[in-house]
């Protein structure tokens, strides 16, 4: 009888199939590979699963609200979009009958560990089997975590998973649904509309900074600046007081500035900068979106894909620290055989003794993230991200950085002035941190107190007080994990949803009319949706349940009783949320479809939809006056400008696609702009939709 390895996805299953024998490759009639090899005189069978193949769902004929009646189902048979998956669900149906014994090798984690628990029970009627705990894709690893597989699965981290699914399913369906029967009510637009445990306050946090800039009422302050000549260079030399409220009092210093600065004091001060501490998911995520510009969602899924091949540790993990077990020396070692790495490896190597600079924060299943040491062929995404966090890695166990930093105090006519700089002594870590530890360097000159320069004159300049920053993408991960809003492997997902259904937009993160409306319409009658306290209980609770500390049903049974409450919040006021909602849909469709004026004739340039393909286009408010009309992209979000093409003079418009970068664009096809954008046969067939889509605008209009 085999022993069957389940792994998590297609890639895991060739590695681990590989780090274990001299696996045979199969493939089923669907074109799924698995694999077999001998080990220890036994024959074993690796395949793998793609992720979840069971789900929850609702049950058929379940009406109204709240919903608790559900089940899991095969994903496949869930909806389209899981319909992918019924092919790797066959085939472990066909190799997994008679096996003795079964490995779950799926990620060590909750999800991992629902995926694992739930083809043990519903397809091969097992309550447990063995498990293999690693947390890199190595050769090493995997072997290792063979030889030393748990006999048990954790079914404390299998419960976990389960509540969090059963917890974010009920809450999201039911209020969901509720939310789309209150429009019903109004009967007057439609749109698909979605909330959940923590999307929801997530987005009330958003609003909230959204409020506070909205509100923000600018105070006008004066700043003033001296411009000193000492040597060769005219250096400016900052007024004592930052912000000058009173403008004549700007105005007597700026006046009394003459021509002479006597150097009254000298500051000097060293600070010790630490190593940077290794990478756990958010400050991963933070650092990906700061130097690489990538979403949190594109970031992990990078990430993910690194981890199969083998190059970087598993990606979602809460911890800062490296234990000693992954061999330090070993590692390094290693990357000292990869050309970008080889003179930062060797300094590492002379050390006597290797010890990173280790954060708090700790992980039960896995370490930080850190690099293996392996080398591998890359694209360039996967590369830069990959040499992050190589040189992450190799920074922590670097020596701490010597700072100076310097301030020169200026007497001009009985006021201070100042000149600040800073620089490097000690490079020590930083070095090895590369180009990601850029520091600035502002060298002052050589001076002595008593030292008397000329003043080559003054500037006095108006400014105001800005109001809060926006949250980036990045900023908004580390904002969700200190407010306890999802876990490590949810919150790049939950600010996805946001994007995709049109609630915020932009890198630096505006929340949408539609998003500001929403959730002002559930704070205002039913506030604990947006509760971050109540999102924050609940994500207790499930991680009790992890350390056996909780019961599984009775925190189901707690979220019920807070579901149910909440959706009749939510009916009583029906009527009066429909029409909100309604009204705040409508306003927020007129104002996104109007991209700027038309070119021809000065109308509004709107965006309509072709009712057969779904395909966008712009036209023009004033058709069939005015026949403008330009092809846009099929996928993403567009947002106007407010800006017009320098070249063409046609509106330009912002796209933000999921997972990527927004871009800009102007809305005429044949602009200069765009000239590399196409060769002649595309052109060609985008010429020729611009004349369907006219047509078929034509139809409607005369239908």
């Amino acid at each position: 009888m085999p022993v069957l390895i389940l792994a998590e996805k297609p890639t895991a299953a060739k590695a681990i199939a590989k780090a274990l024998g001299q696996p045979k490759e199969n493939e089923t009639d669907q074109g799924v590979k698995w694999y077999e090899f001998t080990r220890s005189g036994k024959k074993h069978i690796v395949v793998a699963a793609v992720g979840h193949l069971f789900t929850l769902k609702y049950k058929k004929g379940t009406k109204g609200y709240p919903i608790f009646d559900l089940e899991w189902v095969p994903t496949w048979s869930a909806s389209k979009f899981g319909a992918f998956s019924k092919r790797y669900f066959d085939a472990i149906a066909a190799v997994a009958g008679k096996a003795d014994d079964v490995i779950i090798a799926t990620d060590y984690d909750t999800e991992g560990e629902v995926i694992g628990f739930n083809i043990l029970r519903f397809m091969l009627g097992r309550e447990d089997g063995k498990r293999m705990k690693f947390s890199t894709m190595t050769e090493e690893e995997l072997q290792e975590s063979y030889d030393n597989a748990a006999k048990h699965i954790n079914k404390g981290q299998a419960e976990a998973g389960m509540t969090r699914h059963y917890l974010d399913y009920m809450w999201g369906v039911s209020l969901s649904r509720a939310l789309m029967n209150a429009i019903k009510t109004a009967g007057r637009r439609f749109r698909i509309l979605s909330t959940g445990r923590v999307q929801a306050p997530t987005l009330h946090m958003l609003v909230k900074r959204e409020h506070q800039i909205k509100a923000f009422k600018p105070k006008p302050f004066w700043q003033v600046e001296a411009h000193v000549k000492i040597g060769k260079e005219n250096l400016k030399a900052q007024y004592e007081k930052d912000k000058i409220w009173n403008k004549d009092e700007a105005e007597a210093v700026l006046r009394s500035v003459k021509k002479k600065a006597a150097v009254k004091e000298i500051r000097k001060r060293q600070i010790m900068q630490q190593a940077p501490k290794p990478f756990n998911t958010t400050s991963f995520l933070t650092e990906v979106y700061r130097h690489c510009g990538y979403s949190p969602a594109k970031a992990m899924s990078i990430a993910e894909a690194l981890y199969q091949a083998g190059l970087i540790s598993y990606p979602r993990t809460s911890s800062e620290k490296l234990p000693k077990d992954i061999n330090y020396r070993k590692i390094i070692g290693d990357m000292q055989k990869q050309a970008k790495y080889a003179g930062s490896a060797k300094k590492l190597l002379a050390k006597k003794e290797l010890k990173p600079n280790e954060g708090s924060r700790t992980d039960p299943a896995h370490p930080a993230i850190y690099s293996t040491g392996k080398a591998g062929k890359l694209g360039e995404h996967q590369q830069r991200v990959y040499d992050l966090v190589a040189r992450r890695f190799l920074a922590t166990f670097g020596d701490p950085a010597k700072r100076e930093t310097q301030r020169i105090i200026l007497d001009i006519d009985g006021h201070n002035f100042s000149l600040s700089g800073v620089r490097t002594l000690e490079p020590g870590w930083t070095e090895l941190y590369g180009k990601y530890a850029a520091r600035e360097e502002i060298l002052l000159p050589d001076v002595k107190e008593g030292d008397v320069f000329a003043v080559e004159g003054a500037g006095m300049f108006d400014k105001k007080t800005q109001p809060p920053a926006r949250y980036s993408q990045g900023s908004v991960i580390k904002e969700m994990e200190e407010r306890g809003l999802g876990t490590k492997a949810t919150r790049a997902q939950i600010l996805q949803i946001l994007y995709n259904r049109g609630y915020v937009l932009g890198n630096s993160i505006e929340v949408t009319d539609l998003g500001m409306k929403i959730t002002d319409v559930l704070e205002k009658y039913a506030s604990d949706i947006v509760s971050e306290k109540l999102t924050r209980h609940f994500e207790e609770e499930t991680e009790s349940v992890v350390a056996g500390k909780a019961n599984m049903d009775e925190v189901l049974n707690e979220g019920k009783n807070e579901i149910t409450k909440l959706c009749a919040q939510l009916q009583k006021k029906e009527k009066i949320i429909g029409k909100a909602l309604t009204d705040a849909i409508i306003e927020a469709q007129e104002k996104q479809s109007i991209l700027g004026k038309c070119p021809k004739c000065g109308g509004n340039a709107k965006m309509f939809r072709l009712w057969h393909t779904h395909k966008r286009f712009a036209g023009c408010s004033n058709y069939p006056k005015c026949d403008f009309s330009a092809p846009l992209p099929a996928q993403g979000f567009i947002r106007a400008l407010e800006k017009i093409c320098d070249q063409c003079k046609s509106p330009m418009i912002q796209v933000q696609r999921e997972g990527g970068r927004p871009f800009r664009m102007c809305l005429d096809i044949h602009c200069p702009t765009k000239k590399d954008w196409f060769d002649k046969k595309k052109l060609v067939s985008v010429i020729a939709r611009e004349k369907l889509q006219k047509k078929e605008k034509k139809a409607a209009k005369g239908s």
